[in-house]
């Protein structure tokens, strides 16, 4: 997908790059046609976000539960891009739905379509990553080899992943509200079948309830504000159709991509 000049990447990459696998995933899952952030207080929140539930996640299966269970995470990882693959379409297709009296899917086509191969692309790298792990495990000779892939695709996702959990897929692209929207429903998602089957990671009541919790409810209460500074502020409401709401910190001096929604 391109900004108008031709370009996907973020920044410029060349064979010395693929020793800087957080400087691939940063050009990779943080493309050129996404919109700059507007609001710093709110970017500043979701690093916090980021930060607090790896610390979490780590500490559940680090320290809680004895060890690292090193297979169990990779089958999380899996299932997390299952959920991502399922719930980000069927939630966009949702809100397509609610805009459908302001304007129309065919003035949205390229951002969305942008956005769906951006989740597509890290699906896959996640997949890969999981796949390789699973080679270099049996692979004998080859487990250097394979092991050293591993580890950089490994590097590269977690990188990926940072990036695309504050963009969710690109989506601002779309409409500004659809980030905060998307990782609310996501996380939330993920949390309810621990809740449901009562698979609190060996915890207590109390602690596994902080931790499963915790994610969906910080994520969601950084939602409400990000949603409500965007209304508030920048006059970017969740229900109206990107085409009637105003160009917000669109990058690059040439102002907005073809396919940003037009002013009101």
């Amino acid at each position: 997908m391109a900004d108008g000049r031709g370009s996907w990447l973020s920044g410029p990459l060349t064979a010395r790059s693929l020793l800087r696998p957080k400087e691939v995933a940063r050009a990779v899952f943080h493309p050129v046609w996404i919109p700059a952030p507007v609001d710093p207080v709110v970017e500043r929140l979701k690093r916090v976000r980021v930060i607090a539930g790896t610390v979490a996640a780590v500490g559940v299966y680090t320290f809680v539960q004895g060890g690292f269970a090193f297979e169990e995470m990779l089958q999380n990882m899996l299932t997390a891009s299952a959920v991502l693959l399922l719930i980000t379409p069927l939630t966009v297709g949702a809100m397509l739905y609610v805009w459908r009296d302001g304007g129309t899917v065919r003035e949205l086509k390229e951002p969305l379509l942008a956005s769906l191969k951006l989740l597509l692309a890290f699906v896959g790298t996640v997949v890969a990553t999981v796949v390789m792990w699973r080679a270099a495990a049996g692979s004998g000779l080859f487990v250097l080899l394979l092991g050293f892939v591993a580890l950089w695709l490994t590097w590269f996702a977690g990188h990926g992943a940072v990036q695309v959990s504050g963009n969710f897929f690109g989506t601002a692209a779309v409409h500004r509200c659809l980030p905060p929207l998307l990782a609310t429903v996501t996380t939330w998602l993920m949390a309810i079948p621990d809740l449901v089957t009562g698979d609190l990671h060996g915890l207590s009541l109390r602690l596994g309830f902080v931790f499963v919790l915790g994610a969906p409810v910080t994520v969601t209460g950084i939602a409400v504000l990000e949603m409500r500074r965007l209304r508030r502020w920048y006059g970017v409401r969740l229900g109206v159709h990107p085409a009637g709401l105003p160009r917000v910190g669109w990058p690059g001096r040439y102002g907005p991509p073809p396919y940003a929604p037009s002013g009101s």
